[in-house]
């Protein structure tokens, strides 16, 4: 009796399983979750046009104002820029001081950190619009304890160079620039205190092994490689204390977006559509440090992808 491959040709090819029909997988709860949320977007929309309570036409004649617009070129972008430049530069300091090997730097880091991540923002700019008590003579630069030295010395005069007034210092933009930029340091030091950590302390042995002094190890080969982890908090800080200056009310300075735009709600007795203002300002402004801050993290994280490497071309395959 002949068997199947006996009676099949030898040439013939092997049995092959038919087309598979498959089915795609049911998903009726995402077609619901689409039609609830176009459903909640035309509400939106509809509330947006037909309720009389916005204004727009005084909303956009109040963000027009040039008191309004250079409130926010000046209270707010460049209190921001200038915050962030102390925020990041203190916060690198404290972050090496905390990494030291030296128990007083590290501790003065860990102090620092603990007492300005632990005060309000809001009361911390307050405190600082009423530290002008605290020099009713100014604040003076020079020798410290002249006036002791002086004293036991027998001598008249003192050894100060210049002396800066209080009350100039610690009001206006100049105190709201000082309490966010301490405030920002604070949380900047933790920030690049882990990106600095994550960074294989193997490499920077080698660097020192090939003769680099310990400051240029961490400008050439550690802070370069920690800015992929620095980058995308220091990004969504910045974008927190552009917010933020909105709090410059408790200094208080009068040159600020929403002041200048509360002072015109009052005015015209008109609360709601000055606060619809403040957030249309808000947020073009962080619709922009949200594009810039993408490019900076693509950039800082070039070879960290997660995207699989492309299928390597076969041999002898056509094409330029």
């Amino acid at each position: 009796m002949s068997t199947d491959t006996e009676a099949r040709p030898a040439d013939a090819a092997p049995d092959r399983p038919g087309a598979i029909n498959a089915v795609p997988v049911r998903h009726p709860g995402r077609w619901v979750a689409i039609a609830v949320i176009v459903v909640l977007v035309a509400m939106l929309v509809h509330l947006l046009v037909t309720n009389k309570a916005f204004d727009w036409n005084f909303v956009f004649e109040a963000m027009n104002q040039q008191p309004v617009i250079n409130g926010f070129l000046k209270g707010t972008l460049l209190v921001t820029v200038l915050s962030m430049v102390v925020g990041v530069g203190g916060g690198v300091v404290l972050a090496v001081m905390r990494l030291s090997d030296n128990p007083i730097l590290s501790g003065v880091s860990w102090v620092f950190t603990w007492f300005f991540r632990s005060i309000p923002r809001y009361i911390l700019l307050f405190t600082m619009g009423t530290l002008g008590i605290l020099f009713p003579q100014g604040i003076a630069f020079g020798i410290p304890f002249d006036w002791k030295i002086i004293d036991w010395l027998g001598m008249s005069g003192d050894w100060r160079f210049f002396t800066l007034d209080a009350n100039q210092v610690f009001t206006g933009l100049v105190a709201g620039v000082i309490g966010l930029g301490l405030s920002e340091a604070a949380y900047m030091a933790e920030i690049a205190r882990a990106g600095i950590m994550s960074v294989d302390p193997g490499q920077a042995e080698a660097a020192e092994a090939l003769g680099m002094s310990r400051g240029k190890v961490m400008r050439r080969v550690v802070l370069p490689q920690a800015m992929r982890v620095i980058v995308p908090p220091t990004g969504n800080e910045t974008i927190a204390m552009l917010k933020d200056t909105s709090l410059l009310l408790a200094v208080p300075v009068i040159g600020e977006l929403f002041y200048q735009l509360q002072s015109i709600g009052s005015t015209y007795y008109k609360t709601f559509p000055i606060a619809v203002a403040a957030t249309l300002y808000y947020l073009a402004a962080t619709s922009v440090l949200m594009v810039g801050q993408y490019f900076l993290e693509r950039h800082f994280g070039r070879g960290f992808g997660n995207k699989a490497p492309r299928a390597a071309r076969p041999a002898g395959a056509g094409g330029a």
